[in-house]
């Protein structure tokens, strides 16, 4: 139901857009996130964003240089990278949640990953220093 793609091998300092297409469902139904999980580690929340776009949150190390955004009609959700480094090798997921949050009166952050209910197959995105 989700497919991400635009992963692929980049010089440090280089950039990417992944997207993410959901498909059998509507966009709009979910709020969505990136995560990445890197050779021999646990998998990590990169970037979260609510309904209808209204609230949007990263993790320390990407902010300023990757920018998550969605595009409800198209069904499409994107994570551009910017000013990558080699420590963002990793293989990167999209998810949805149907958790409320970033809203009047929800929570402000996004939901734990165990709170996620569909997953992409994962893109890998490797940078080369």
């Amino acid at each position: 139901q989700l497919q991400a793609s635009g992963g692929g091998l980049v010089q440090a300092g280089g950039s990417l857009r992944l997207s993410c297409t959901i498909s059998g469902r509507a966009l709009s139904s979910y709020a969505m996130g990136w995560f990445r999980q890197a050779p021999g580690k646990g998998r990590e929340f990169v970037a979260g964003i609510s309904y209808a776009g209204r609230t949007i949150d990263y993790t320390d190390s990407v902010k300023g240089r990757f920018t998550i955004s969605r595009d409800d009609a198209k069904n499409t959700l994107y994570l551009q990278m910017n000013s990558l480094r080699p420590e963002d090798t990793a293989v990167y997921y999209c998810a949805a949640t149907h958790s409320i949050w970033g809203m009047a009166g929800t929570a402000p952050t996004p939901p734990p990953s165990d709170q996620y209910v569909h997953w992409g197959q994962g893109t890998q995105v490797t940078v080369s220093s």
